[in-house]
């Protein structure tokens, strides 16, 4: 596909370039051809004309300039200035008609123009109506004249000078360009060859300042598509093409935002949808729990009371039923007050009553509680306490967590077991562990542990009071305390573990 995409680019470069050079070559030959076409039918009359016209207003300034100067001297060093300045010669006739001044007075060294001025006068002066008819008219007369003899042409502007009553004849030669005319045709060969290399040249350069920046716009632009946005195109000009690039990389930075937005969002979105599953889940497990913790409770009140309102039970077996309504309804009490506690631990407004307390006190005092049940199931207690540690936390929440524990071991150890309660201190936090003797618990269950009403063993003693809520408790606690807890396997038993501050 990436190949595919290449090639068309290239492709794409070869037609630019391609285009540009017709269309270059085109115009460059057609303005050629225009100029050589203009040269060859046009410019021996527009150069015939042009050179008429510049001697005719030229020879009318001659006549201004003449009336104004005094003196034979002075004429004189006019028109010799103005032959020089216009590559023309001057002849003027008297009112007589006969040559007042040449530009050659010596017939030795009568020039070509000089004849050329006699056999123009002799033609003005053959018929002297024409000629006082011109002279009294004052109007300029331009031509060009043909000297046979000499197979030259000649321009002659004759003026009328009212007056001095004269005739100023000025005499220019029309060089011929014909031939030049034709050289230039034959120099439009290499013409021809120049615009061909030239039109390469500027394809060339035309081909870098366009195809080359729309070829990293194009890459630019594919990469966009692709939704990768790390590509950006260097500006290097203040054109249209870089405007272009200037536009698309801020459409390229405001798309990547965009979409990283969207994503954010989705991501958002996505942890919202798994939040909200996850509190479904978790509420109706809370249902499930509490109906099945509740449900063993009610049905004895209930069997109970019934059985004592229709005096099924006498003397002592009523007091008995009478205990075990009231042991069962101090068990619901219980599971209420855990429900209350969890709720507040998780909705985060359960306060902390933090101070300072000795936590090897608080061991020893929590574990006395149940020496009793120690000895009925023959448990060998072991504790292993520094003496004088003080630790930072709230002392009946700690208590608890410690409760919480101790019945959970007692819960899983077999009669002549073993529980261990220890403490190790390091650094600046002491850790407190408790073991107990039994089977271990299942890898994949280790996490599960600390959830609300998950059990281990499903059909365990309620001798104790579990109401599957101590350890979820526990758990938010140790949470408050930002405390290092977890549960571990060992070798012929679990470990349990939390740590709190010590306060040096």
């Amino acid at each position: 596909m990436k190949i595919h995409r290449m090639h068309i680019v290239s492709e794409i470069n070869k037609s630019i370039a391609k285009k540009i050079f017709i269309i270059t070559l085109i115009f460059l030959v057609i303005f050629t051809s225009c100029i050589l076409i203009f040269e060859t039918l046009f410019f021996q009359k527009f150069y015939t004309n042009w050179k008429m016209s510049t001697l005719e207003k030229n020879a009318q300034k001659l006549e201004e300039s003449y009336n104004k100067a005094d003196g034979d001297e002075k004429i004189s060093e006019l028109i010799t200035s103005f032959q020089d300045n216009n590559s023309s010669r001057v002849g003027i006739l008297d009112k007589n008609g006969y040559l007042k001044f040449s530009s050659n007075s010596d017939p030795r060294e009568e020039s070509l123009s000089v004849r050329v001025i006699r056999e123009a006068m002799n033609e003005v002066t053959s018929e002297p109506g024409a000629f006082a008819e011109m002279k009294k008219s004052g109007t300029v007369k331009t031509y060009i004249f043909k000297n046979n003899s000499f197979d030259t042409k000649t321009i002659i502007s004759i003026v009328p000078n009212k007056q001095k009553n004269e005739v100023i004849f000025v005499v220019s030669s029309l060089q011929p360009i014909s031939e030049a005319s034709a050289v230039i045709q034959k120099i439009f060969v290499y013409i021809y060859i120049f615009v061909f290399a030239l039109t390469i040249l500027l394809s060339f350069i035309y081909s870098n300042m366009i195809a080359k920046p729309l070829i990293k716009l194009n890459k630019t632009a594919s990469k966009m598509a692709k939704m990768d946005f790390s590509e950006k195109y260097t500006v290097d000009s203040q054109d249209e093409l870089g405007n272009l690039g200037t536009t698309l990389n801020f459409l390229s930075e405001n798309l990547d935002g965009a979409l990283k937005s969207l994503r954010s969002a989705n991501l958002k979105l996505l942890g919202d949808i798994q939040k909200e599953r996850s509190l479904e889940k978790m509420r109706r497990e809370f249902v499930g729990g509490i109906s099945h913790e509740l449900k063993t409770p009610i049905s004895l009140i209930e069997g109970y009371a019934e059985g004592i309102k229709d005096d099924v039970f006498q003397g002592d077996d009523k007091d008995y039923y009478v205990d075990v309504i009231i042991d069962e309804a101090k068990k619901m009490g219980v599971l209420v007050s855990d429900m209350l506690d969890l709720a507040q631990l998780e909705n985060g407004n359960f306060k902390l009553r933090l101070q300072g307390f000795y936590i090897d006190k608080l061991l020893n005092v929590t574990t006395k509680k149940y020496y009793t049940i120690f000895n009925s199931k023959k448990i060998d207690v072991k504790l292993n306490l520094d003496n004088g540690v003080l630790v930072y936390g709230d002392t009946m929440r700690i208590e608890q967590v410690l409760t919480n524990f101790i019945t959970n071991a007692i819960r899983h150890t077999e009669e002549n077991g073993s529980i261990e309660i220890a403490m190790k201190e390091k650094r600046d936090k002491v850790y407190v562990i408790v073991k107990n003797s039994g089977e271990s618990i299942p890898e994949g269950d280790l996490v599960k542990i600390w959830d609300k009403f998950f059990k281990i063993d499903k059909s365990r003693n309620r001798n104790l009071g579990g109401t599957g809520l101590g350890l979820a408790i526990t758990k938010n606690i140790l949470l408050l305390h930002n405390s290092d807890f977890g549960i571990e396997n060992y070798l012929g038993g679990v470990s349990f573990y939390f740590s709190l501050n010590k306060i040096k």
